[in-house]
């Protein structure tokens, strides 16, 4: 593979992560803050909830991202060593 794209992939899943990490965080300092009105306990335990799927995606994706780094750079070492 191209440096280009094994970068792309890196940096792609970098930013990625980072958006996801940031509304994790926003969403955090939001249930911390209280509800402001918006229905209640039901409303806290959903946001909850929501917190707990990004968090598992995001742990998904990052597997993803490592094996994708994987298959890249070994492919990029059989490619050199031709």
């Amino acid at each position: 593979m191209d440096v280009v794209q094994v970068l792309t992939v890196i940096f792609g899943g970098s930013i990625v992560a980072i958006v996801i990490i940031g509304a994790i965080v926003l969403l955090a300092i939001r249930i911390l803050k209280g509800n402001s009105g918006r229905g209640g306990e039901g409303t806290s335990s959903d946001e909850a909830r929501v917190i707990q799927e990004i968090y598992q995606g995001l742990s998904r994706m990052e597997e993803r991202v490592e094996a994708l780094e994987t298959i890249l750079f070994d492919q990029d070492g059989k490619e050199r060593s031709k």
